[in-house]
């Protein structure tokens, strides 16, 4: 179960006491925002993508979404959105609970800038019923982030 992976993750700073389990579905950028009691756009959604043949994620603010040409410059390639299968496969997580943590080796992950209007955002950890809030400091210390990068639209 990747929640478990998550809580190991987190254990190596002691951060996996904070993690937040809900009777009802955070799977939505929506249902997470009721789930902790915030404005959708502070959900720290975690986007699954191939860059030719790679498997990436990319951490946005709930209310962003990809530009094709700005990903198109940055990676010089279209973005791919990963199947069920291939998430569970190349990141170790299931639809709605795909965060940066406690991901298999070898997958990079990427923080958009749009999530650094905030103090805190609440990223998914590894079930469609389970979030974190984290500062933007720690959630590149616990994501072990490549980057921040510029790939999206619609939020500003």
């Amino acid at each position: 179960m990747s929640i478990e992976a998550v809580r190991k993750h987190l254990m190596k700073w002691n951060a996996h006491y904070r993690i937040m389990e809900f009777d009802t579905s955070s799977a939505t950028v929506e249902l997470a925002a009721l789930a902790v009691n915030c404005e959708p756009e502070r959900i720290a959604k975690t986007l699954a993508l191939k860059v030719r043949d790679m498997p990436i994620l990319i951490v946005t603010a709930g209310d962003a979404k990809i530009s094709n040409s700005k990903f198109k410059e940055k990676f010089k390639s279209k973005p791919r959105m990963l199947t069920p299968d291939e998430l569970i496969e190349l990141i170790g997580h299931e639809i709605g609970g795909v965060c940066p943590f406690g991901v298999k080796e070898g997958v990079e992950i990427f923080l958009d800038i749009s999530l650094k209007r905030f103090k805190t955002v609440f990223p998914a950890c590894g079930s469609s019923n389970s979030a974190i809030e984290v500062t933007l400091d720690e959630l590149e210390k616990f994501s072990d982030y490549k980057e921040w990068i510029d790939v999206c639209k619609d939020w500003n």
